[in-house]
């Protein structure tokens, strides 16, 4: 059998890596500076690579470090997730989530039996309530969010890019025709989701219709409901063509064709030291990897 190495000192190395500072790496793991670095010295010596360049108290990683990380993080991952599946005395993991309910019922929901096959002790407490940023890491331990530009403190990770779009019933679309018209659209009431407000602003920038003005705007905080409001012909909804597409209704279709970058993405954020919890470790990754 080969030589392990120092479980501990990789234990050590992956923390200062994730969450980017060794100081918190010492404190996640109960250590004082100098034994964390002394951590770190023998799983350099065990491989005989530099993995940190060091000035006063301050390490940063190397490209043989980073190298080093890229190999080995998923070989850890798949230890402990053979481990967990194997062993009967574990609990359940929890992790509290706050999603975006149409990102919920499009994207997510659709994608969980994989992410239960693989961890099937990992349950999920769905939170889509308001306010979901400013609840990570109080009574939420991650979520998915829609967002312009996340809180710096936290840890994000940018889950898509898209255009914003004009939704409208078929029937809409056809009265208003294929070319933006100031006049008419300024009879129309166009429907906006609480969370996407600056969409509409973009939108009208980007057709040149900066002084339009509607007659009305009514504002939603779900996006099915926007999306079946202007299926029944009630407004004009501003949402994301993935929304659209992945709606799949053919009472809607988009007024004038023309993509428009969204100030909006979905994120995926946590606080940077509970990207060590295991329940927030494993979603985070599985995340990631399918691509949602």
């Amino acid at each position: 059998m080969r030589r392990l190495p120092p479980l501990r000192a990789l234990e050590a190395f992956i923390r200062v890596v994730r969450l980017g500072s060794a100081r918190a790496a010492a404190n996640e793991l109960g250590l004082s500076p100098s034994a964390l670095s002394r951590r770190i010295s023998n799983l350099e010596n065990f491989t005989g690579r530099k993995l940190f360049s060091r000035s006063g108290q301050s390490m940063r990683l190397t490209d043989e470090g980073r190298h080093f990380y890229d190999a080995v993080a998923p070989h850890l991952e798949s230890l402990a997730a053979a481990v967990e599946s194997e062993s009967e005395n574990l609990q359940v993991q929890r992790l509290r989530l706050g999603v975006m309910p149409l990102f919920g019922t499009q994207r997510l929901f659709p994608r969980l039996g994989e992410l239960r096959a693989t961890h099937p002790r990992l349950h999920l407490d769905i939170d889509t309530g308001p306010h979901l940023i400013d609840r990570v890491g109080d009574t939420l331990d991650a979520a998915i969010t829609l967002t312009q530009t996340p809180d710096p403190s936290l840890y994000s990770v940018q889950l898509d890019h898209n255009t914003v779009h004009a939704i409208a019933s078929t029937k809409l679309v056809e009265e208003l025709g294929d070319k933006p018209d100031a006049k008419a659209l300024s009879k129309q009431t166009f429907l906006l989701h609480t969370d996407m407000v600056a969409s509409f602003d973009a939108w009208k920038g980007a057709m040149g219709l900066e002084r339009m003005q509607p007659a009305a705007i009514d504002h939603y905080d779900s996006g099915q409901l926007i999306l079946e409001a202007a299926a029944q012909g009630m407004g004009i909804a501003m949402m994301h063509d993935d929304h659209l597409a992945r709606n799949n209704d053919p009472r809607l279709t988009k007024l004038y064709d023309v993509a428009v970058e969204s100030p909006y993405s979905y994120w995926f954020v946590c606080r940077p030291a509970d990207l060590e919890a295991r329940p927030v470790r494993i979603f985070h990754d599985w995340l990631v990897k399918a691509g949602l």
